[in-house]
């Protein structure tokens, strides 16, 4: 007996970047939903950079945006700096991103969370897992919380982030933790131990924080936002927010010589830290390092909001001790008398390898249980984002008896991104960029609804005035197609005469003047399906060609072991990750031609593997709204930077 029960259909665990969108998605299907964390103060806190977006980022909080989710309307409410990144390349390549009020953020967030319907936002630290077994699998039933208290749900869940147990490191000090001045989370791990889930650990790290009213930004470079700040949400017209600056400096060969003399105090290089770490922002000791032939690094300083004096300072991730961060802002232009507000500091902790996982995120040792954000071994708000609205959505559809959402990698790079967890898993914190993306000439930003939002219409995760602006739009850019392809310059179709490269909309809008009825946002579109159609047909086919292999389906029950010939290697690796089609199996690393040739030759002598003949197992929602941008296909290296 406990002393209070509970019951819900989905309960989230976590109320960070994945759990927000987890508990706001399962609500908005309908679901009785509860999102239990440990502490309401930090609902949809940002416990590292003060930003939102950046390269193939942004694409991702303009897909959870286009599926109704909320991290591009409170980062349009709350943003005080927003740039497109990579203007100069095609649009593939445009990534939006925003400096963040980062208080006003979190308060958004939380308030977006508490006028959700059928949501119930609490204050439980869950000490345990509770499961039963059900036609001989293990289910989840709920979970119990301190207090002896027990919450009852047909699905769970888990968006941890970096609490399972989860240590600081600053120099040679260790403090229990999963975020300064907050606590750890035990239980669950043990939890996931004792039902046979695999954990393992990672590592992540934060930059200090500086006072801004002592730094001295006269040494400084100035970095404004664009003059035409973009929204990310598809339902904000403008942003209205007055608009900050941030700044940059440089490291020197001063401050590299300090650290090298230090190594040997820093947790990753003394032994005291041995997790991996994320490779595409490393800590500044990493970089001193990794990059020894460089006597200097870029530093962005990064206010934080309008009613704080704290800079975030964007380059310098550090576990060094305190000592030497305090020496180490004296040798640095502009920051010679700054006063360290918060120390930099790394955080171990537990995650699940994700090919635990099926491809919607639901576990595949017991039934009912998802995951999502750095649990899985991502690293980022918005990767998180995107696996919450996903878990949660389908947390809901499960609940429901309704068939799971599943996103292709031709649908969007949220689809990417978890396509490329569970199929291949991941040996270091997980980052998207553009290049992870085969069908980035069609995976925009600015296309994301076109290419999400009648999907998620379809489940219902978006409301009717969304649909509305939607479907005008549509309108809108249907009619732009029409008058351009009307229209006649120099005896040409004004769409022909488009394509050429030196030609320019303007060009366009004078000889059809129609087209300036147009909004800049159809107006964009139909610019970009004209100019790019001929890249547009050959992805096409290269998506068919894929799909044709998706539509071959392997069967849940499907063993392995009665494929004759079939390696031991490919044996394992086809058990381990359990592919629901012939597509996602050629993705699995180390799997060959050979290996698919006898697996295809099995299910079909079999009578299986043809469209429509596998049962029990999710379908893949394939869309074919598709726009390119020729200059991406030379653009997949790009780095990031605020």
């Amino acid at each position: 007996m406990f002393a209070a029960e509970y019951d819900f259909d989905v309960l989230v665990i976590g109320a960070g970047h994945a759990g927000t969108e987890a508990a706001a998605a399962a609500a908005r299907l309908g679901a009785k939903t509860a999102l239990l964390t440990t502490n309401l103060d930090t609902v949809g806190q940002m416990s590292c950079n003060p930003a939102i977006g950046g390269v193939a980022k942004g694409h991702i909080v303009r897909e959870v945006d286009a599926l109704g989710g909320l991290m591009g309307i409170a980062i349009d409410r709350t943003g005080i700096q927003f740039r497109m990144l990579n203007r100069r390349k095609g649009p593939a390549m445009h990534s939006p991103r925003a400096q963040a009020d980062k208080k006003a953020y979190q308060i958004e967030i939380k308030r977006l969370i508490e006028e959700q319907p059928n949501l119930w936002l609490r204050q439980e630290v869950v000490e345990d897992l509770v499961t039963e077994t059900v036609d001989g699998r293990p289910q989840i039933t709920g979970v119990k919380v301190k207090g002896d208290a027990l919450y009852r749900a047909r699905c769970v869940v888990l968006t941890t982030g970096t609490f399972l147990q989860a240590i600081m490191h600053t120099g040679e000090a260790k403090t229990q933790g999963g975020r300064a001045g907050e606590g750890t989370t035990a239980g669950i791990s043990g939890a996931l131990h004792r039902l046979g889930f695999q954990l393992e650990r990672f590592k992540t790290g934060t930059p200090p924080r500086l006072n801004g009213r002592t730094i001295d930004y006269s040494q400084t470079e100035r970095q404004p936002g664009d003059d035409d700040p973009q929204p990310f949400s598809f339902l904000t017209d403008a942003i209205t927010t007055p608009q900050l600056p941030c700044w940059i400096t440089h490291t020197n060969a001063q401050v590299h010589d300090l650290i090298r003399a230090n190594l040997d105090r820093a947790p990753m290089y003394s032994g005291q830290i041995d997790s991996t770490g994320p490779r595409y922002c490393p800590s500044i000791e990493d970089k001193i390092v990794r990059f020894a032939e460089r006597d200097s690094h870029q530093l962005f300083l990064e206010p934080e909001g309008f009613n704080t004096q704290e800079v975030y300072v964007n380059g310098v991730s550090t576990s060094l001790p305190r000592d030497v961060q305090d020496q180490m802002f004296r040798l640095i232009p502009g920051l010679q008398n700054a006063q360290i507000m918060r120390y930099g500091y790394a955080v171990e902790y537990d995650y699940c390898p994700p090919q635990q996982l099926r491809p919607h995120l639901e576990s595949k040792l017991v039934d009912g249980l998802f995951l999502a954000g750095q649990i899985n071994g991502t690293t980022g708000y918005e990767e998180a984002a995107g696996q919450g609205l996903l878990a949660g959505a389908n947390a809901a559809l499960t609940a429901a008896g309704r068939e799971p959402l599943i996103l292709g990698r031709e649908d969007a790079y949220m689809g990417v991104l978890i396509d490329d967890l569970v199929t291949s898993g991941t040996d270091e914190p997980y980052r998207m960029f553009t290049s992870r993306a085969e069908y980035r000439l069609t995976l925009r930003q600015d296309n994301a609804d076109r290419r999400l939002t009648k999907i998620a219409n379809d489940a219902g995760l978006v409301d009717p005035a969304r649909w509305q602006r939607f479907e005008t739009k549509l309108a809108e850019i249907d009619q732009g197609t029409q008058w351009l392809k009307a229209g006649r310059i120099e005896g040409q179709p004004a769409a022909k005469f488009l394509c050429r490269p030196e030609t320019t909309w303007q060009q366009i809008e004078e000889a059809v003047p129609q087209l300036r009825e147009l909004s800049a946002e159809a107006a964009q579109q139909v610019e970009f399906d004209t100019r790019y159609a001929g890249y547009v047909n050959r992805q096409q086919t290269e998506i068919a060609r894929m799909n044709r292999l998706s539509e071959k389906k392997i069967p849940a029950d499907f063993d392995y072991k009665n494929i004759r010939s079939l390696r031991t290697e490919a044996f394992q690796k086809f058990e381990k990750v359990q592919p629901i089609t012939i597509a996602q199996a050629r993705r699995i690393s180390g799997i060959t031609p050979a290996d698919i040739a006898l697996l295809l030759a099995h299910l079909e002598s079999q009578g299986m593997g043809k469209s429509g003949q596998r049962p029990s197992r999710p379908q893949v929602h394939s869309t074919h709204s598709v726009d390119p941008s020729e200059e991406a296909r030379q653009s997949s290296q790009a780095i990031e930077k605020p």
